[in-house]
C-alpha cells in the first residue's frame, strides 16, 4: 500500500526549496548566461568578487544537485 503522503504529493516526493527556484528560474531565463553576467560586470551592478562568490555558491549547489540533471 502507497504512502499516503506520497500520494497526496501526486506521487512525487518534495522538492527542495532551493532546487525548484533554481529550475522555475531555468524555465524563464533565456539568452547567454557568461554575456548576462559579463553585462552586469561591465555596467557595474555585480563586483568580480560576487561573480567569484556566486560562482563558488553554484558550484556548491551542483555538486548537491547534479542527480538531478
Amino acid at each position: 500500500m502507497a504512502n499516503p503522503l506520497y500520494k497526496q504529493l501526486g506521487g512525487q516526493a518534495p522538492m527542495n526549496p532551493t532546487l525548484q527556484k533554481f529550475l522555475e528560474f531555468k524555465k524563464t531565463f533565456s539568452g547567454n548566461p557568461q554575456q548576462a553576467v559579463q553585462n552586469m560586470l561591465n555596467s557595474g551592478k555585480i563586483s568580480q568578487a560576487q561573480v567569484n562568490q556566486y560562482a563558488q555558491q553554484a558550484n556548491e549547489l551542483y555538486k548537491q544537485f547534479k542527480h538531478f540533471f
